[in-house]
């Protein structure tokens, strides 16, 4: 049984940075598709960031590009999104998502393709 638990998130002031975890039992899959969500009151659940692990390939919202960082540590079965440059739209519940899957740059947001979730973090951002 596959288990998604999240650690990380709380309340920054806008330009700081946060580090969002997720640590992912029960997937034995070599090849998976993990993506970090977020949503916000009155909004569609919308893909942050994303990586397919048997390439390594990673992928992002453009709203995030170059602020946030998505990685995997395989030895310890994580998956961490760093971000910097925090900005008060950045504000929202930020789920981790995992699939055996593979995805790409047009598949890998789409929210109804995962079928584990971890049980979502907060994260504020104040101007």
């Amino acid at each position: 049984q596959v288990h998604l638990v999240q650690s990380g998130g709380g309340s920054v002031q806008a330009g700081g940075s946060l580090r969002l975890s997720c640590l992912a039992s029960g997937l034995s899959y070599s090849q998976v598709c993990m993506a970090w969500f977020r949503q916000s009151p009155g909004k569609e659940r919308e893909g942050v960031a994303g990586i397919f692990t048997g390439y390594g390939t990673t992928f992002y919202a453009d709203s995030v590009k170059g602020r946030f960082t998505i990685s995997r540590d395989n030895a310890e079965n994580t998956l961490y999104l760093q971000m910097n440059s925090l900005k008060p739209e950045d504000t929202g519940i930020y789920y981790c998502a995992a699939d055996p899957q593979y995805c790409n740059s047009g598949s890998w947001h789409r929210a109804l393709a995962f079928s584990h979730w971890g049980q979502g973090t907060q994260v504020t951002v104040s101007s």
